[in-house]
């Protein structure tokens, strides 16, 4: 279930810092906010399939600790990013 290359160009471009942005924060969160969407789908349809409900517990973990690292950085960005993705609420 990786990401397509134009899905994850797709991604890039809308959530990049600046022209050849491919690593920030913004990025990561924005990469795994779609792994987990599609991997939460497959795990509705799939109940019994636990090595894929660990990772996706990873994933959130790692996201998680991406947006307390970026919320340090900068409140703004941090809200920004959250109302783009429409996580947290």
């Amino acid at each position: 279930m990786p990401l397509t290359t134009t899905r994850k160009q797709e991604l890039i471009n809308t959530h990049q810092t600046h022209g050849t942005d491919t690593g920030s924060v913004e990025v990561q969160v924005a990469m795994l906010s779609d792994r987990i969407n599609q991997l939460s789908g497959h795990l509705q349809k799939n109940i019994h399939d636990f090595s894929s409900r660990q990772g996706l517990l990873k994933m959130i973990g790692r996201r998680k600790r991406l947006l307390s690292y970026l919320r340090q950085l900068s409140d703004q960005r941090y809200a920004a990013l959250i109302e783009k993705l429409g996580i947290r609420g």
